[in-house]
């Protein structure tokens, strides 16, 4: 048998037993985890959010993410140019001084604005404890937070 011969053969065997495994197992479970062994200062995990006590969640994605599928009762603040910053600025300000524990959640781990937003939150100097999400979008759409998710279990 030449090269390629071999090379069909390897390659057949390999599919079905992927595919049989996919039948068996079903497709692969992909949950974002936080260890808190590894979150930066400014950071917390869903599980460490308290309960019982008043949070404002600001949603760093762009406006049209945000409406679709913010978390409810969060306010928008992004970095688009087309957006009014002052605007944005002035809705949270008002929304800080009644609820002093902020969190900012962006698209999922790897975002960086909400680590800039909340950089400009607490440049605003109102006292608030301010804290990134780790996970962001993603943690709060699995844990069920987010209208319309579906819950992991």
């Amino acid at each position: 048998m030449n090269a390629f011969g071999q090379l069909a053969v390897v390659g057949v065997i390999s599919f079905a037993a992927a595919g049989a495994t996919y039948w068996v197992k079903g497709s692969p479970a992909r949950y974002f985890v936080c260890d808190p062994a590894t979150l930066k200062p400014d950071e917390i995990c869903l599980a460490q959010v308290p309960t019982g006590v008043p949070i404002l969640w600001v949603d760093a994605r762009p406006r049209a993410q945000w409406q679709e599928s913010g978390m409810p009762g969060s306010e928008l603040w992004t970095l688009d140019p087309a957006e009014d910053p002052q605007a944005l600025e002035l809705a949270i300000a008002t929304r800080v001084i009644e609820t002093p524990r902020v969190i900012v959640y962006c698209g999922d781990e790897n975002c960086g604005l909400s680590r800039e937003i909340a950089n400009r939150i607490r440049n605003l100097d109102l006292g608030a404890e301010v804290s990134v999400l780790k996970g962001g979008w993603r943690a709060l759409n699995e844990d069920g937070r987010i209208k319309g998710s579906n819950p992991s279990s």
